[in-house]
């Protein structure tokens, strides 16, 4: 075999095992972004499992507070009306919220702004009916819970924006996104959170 073919055949393996190495690094870099991104949103659904878990059980001690009231207060009721809407469907659009669909994570997302804002309206109602429900431990215990829940949220949401911004940029950018392309990865939704989702509850008595 002439020299000259040797080292073409040398060059072109060399050409393909360095594209081969490539490859690999730039499809396991994608993995490990999208796995960043998967946990960091199971973290942010934990915190929001907690909220879900923690807001019945505030509305329970509340109501049990005011079963010696012989007056129904129409704000209080017409409040928890609407945080029981909320809350239900917040509830029921959980289960489909992933990063990887974008409608669906919107559409929890913005059902998770209104648990809160319907939240606030429900406590300020409170506020105003059973002023002396300060006095009780378990409502000051729930409410802080709730306070450092929403607070982790923040936390956590901040994590993911920065694990989705990390990875989408490994998908639209060079040479990522034409391995991106070819292995089906695809950009992951982002939080376009309004101002008021960014709050805790106000529920300092």
């Amino acid at each position: 075999m002439k020299k000259q073919t040797i080292i073409l055949i040398v060059f072109v393996v060399a050409i393909l095992c360095g594209g081969g190495c490539v490859g690999c690094s730039q499809y396991n870099g994608l993995v490990t972004a999208e796995q960043t991104v998967d946990k960091a949103w199971a973290d942010v659904q934990t915190q929001y499992q907690r909220r879900f878990d923690l807001i019945p059980n505030l509305v329970e001690t509340v109501k049990g507070y005011a079963t010696h009231e012989q007056e129904t207060f129409e704000n209080v009721t017409r409040a928890r009306a609407g945080l029981t809407d909320a809350y239900n469907t917040a509830d029921s659009l959980r289960n489909a919220a992933a990063p990887a669909d974008m409608a669906a994570f919107e559409k929890y997302n913005a059902s998770q702004a209104e648990l809160n804002r319907a939240f606030n309206v429900y406590v300020n109602a409170v506020k105003e009916a059973y002023p002396d429900l300060k006095a009780n431990e378990q409502f000051l215990s729930l409410q802080d819970q709730l306070e450092g829940t929403e607070n982790r949220i923040a936390t956590y949401r901040g994590y993911y924006t920065e694990a989705v911004q990390t990875y989408n940029l490994k998908v639209k950018r060079f040479p990522g996104n034409i391995f991106a392309g070819l292995f089906g990865f695809e950009q992951k939704a982002q939080f376009e959170a309004e101002a008021q989702a960014q709050s805790a509850p106000k529920v300092q008595f």
